[in-house]
């Protein structure tokens, strides 16, 4: 998290947070009503493509712009709401989730913060915690839409989930196609903006990635687990995916 609040003291960081925000909004806001999954709530997410490379490229800049950016898309969208402000902590752990577990969840993690298609870590660094952080933001905008009565919790978590998982696959595509421009041209890896050094493994660093995988797919099997009430299997993978992130 340290980085995330760090980042406010640069001015190139700032400067992405607004890039990444308004290409995100803008997005968002082309696509808000042509694919309705549940009107008002949310729809087929073209946007989608964007969340884990500004993740990855952008680092905590990233993770801002997606919150920030959402948060535009439904005030210009017509969608916002009491499930807005969930859909801000959710939509900045989509982009938080990828650079923080990158290095850390292991043994699916990478060596470096960088991308290296021909490189297996790097695949199955993306692919799990693309399904992680698909699912974290799931379950935390799940609860809220849930507690407000919009949406039963089993209904839009799943919706949300496969739809942040779909648009992160198909968004490999634009990470590869812009990776090497961004960073060896353009210079603008959030790494080498913020003189971020590669670390090791760290044990605090693999405890908050598995807790929010925990957290995040308890959350997925709400519902399916005998004994165990929907509620609190929600609230309880919340509080996972909260400590963990933090701690990471």
């Amino acid at each position: 998290m340290r980085y995330a609040i760090k980042m406010w003291s640069n001015t190139r960081m700032i400067v992405l947070v607004a890039v990444s925000a308004a290409i995100y909004a803008a997005a968002l806001i082309a696509f808000k009503t042509a694919i309705p999954l549940i009107p008002g709530v949310t729809e087929v997410r073209v946007a989608g493509i964007f969340l884990m490379t500004f993740g990855i490229l952008f680092g905590p800049a990233g993770a801002w712009g997606l919150a920030i950016g959402n948060l535009i898309g439904d005030i210009f969208g017509g969608t916002l709401g009491p499930a807005s402000i969930a859909g801000f902590f959710g939509n900045f752990l989509l982009g938080y989730l990828p650079y923080t577990m990158w290095l850390n969840f292991f043994p699916f993690s990478e060596k470096s913060y960088e991308w290296n298609v021909k490189n297996p870590k790097s695949w199955s660094a993306y692919i799990s915690i693309t399904i992680i952080s698909s699912c974290s933001c799931a379950v935390l905008i799940g609860l809220a839409v849930d507690i407000l009565g919009i949406v039963p919790y089993e209904v839009v978590s799943r919706i949300i989930a496969l739809n942040n998982i779909v648009g992160n696959l198909i968004g490999v595509v634009l990470l590869i196609a812009v990776y090497e421009l961004t960073k060896n041209q353009l210079g603008l890896l959030w790494t080498d903006i913020m003189g971020i050094r590669q670390d090791g493994l760290s044990m605090r660093g693999i405890m908050g990635s598995w807790l929010v995988a925990i957290g995040s797919i308890a959350g997925m099997l709400a519902g399916f687990i005998p004994g165990l009430s929907v509620n609190l299997v929600s609230w309880s993978s919340v509080i996972f995916i909260v400590v963990g992130s933090l701690i990471l």
